[in-house]
C-alpha cells in the first residue's frame, strides 16, 4: 500500500484555517496526480517482490503483542505491504513519516484486505480504516499523523481495539 500525501512542508504548530482548506484539497490532488506520475519507478525497483526484510520492532496494543516491519525511507513507505499474499495475524507494518501530516493510503498492488490505524505520536489511534485488496480508494486520517499500522483486516475489530486506543512501544517514545 502506498501513502498518497506525506505534508513534509506544514510545520507542526500550523494548523489549516478557512482558506486553507482548499489549499490543502489541491494540494492533495496534485500530490495524488504527481504520485500515480512516479508511483511506477517504486514498485518497478521492488521488482513485484514484497519486503520481507525490513527492521522489525515490537509494538503493544494493550494485552495484544505486534511483530511490526517499519516503513521508514521514502520508498519503503511506497512499497509497504505490496505483493504481500499472506501476513500472520500477529504481523504489520508501521509507515513512518518525518513530521504530522494528513496521510492517505491506496490498496494498489495489494493483494491483502488491510484496516489502516492512523496513530498519533504518542501512540494513540486516531482513527482506522477498512481497505479492500487491488483498489485506488484514498484512505486518510483524521487529523494530522505521523505513524500508520496497517494490519490484517478485521485485527483491531477483533480485539475490541477502536479509535482512542493506546498503542505502546519504541517509534511511541520519542
Amino acid at each position: 500500500m502506498k501513502n498518497l500525501t506525506p505534508d513534509k512542508t506544514r510545520p507542526q504548530h500550523q494548523r489549516p484555517g478557512k482558506n486553507s482548506l482548499l489549499r490543502s484539497a489541491l494540494a492533495t490532488l496534485a500530490c495524488s496526480t504527481l504520485l500515480g506520475f512516479f508511483a511506477p519507478a517504486a514498485v518497478a525497483q521492488s521488482n513485484g517482490q514484497p519486503q520481507m526484510n525490513l527492521r522489525r520492532v515490537d509494538l503493544t496494543a494493550g494485552m495484544y503483542r505486534i511483530d511490526t516491519q517499519l516503513a521508514i525511507t521514502e520508498q519503503q513507505r511506497e512499497i509497504g505491504l505490496m505483493f504481500r499474499r499472506e501476513m500472520p495475524q500477529q504481523e504489520g507494518m508501521l509507515f513512518i513519516f518525518e513530521v504530522p501530516g494528513v496521510q492517505c493510503f491506496w490498496m494498489r498492488n495489494t493483494v491483502l484486505p488491510l484496516t489502516a490505524a492512523f496513530v498519533a505520536d504518542d501512540g494513540t489511534i486516531v482513527n482506522l480504516a477498512d481497505m479492500k485488496p487491488m483498489t485506488e480508494d484514498s484512505h486518510c486520517s483524521a487529523k494530522p499523523v505521523r505513524y500508520v499500522l496497517e494490519m490484517n483486516q478485521g485485527w483491531f475489530a477483533k480485539r475490541g481495539i477502536q479509535a482512542g486506543s493506546k498503542l505502546s512501544g519504541e517509534p511511541f517514545r520519542r
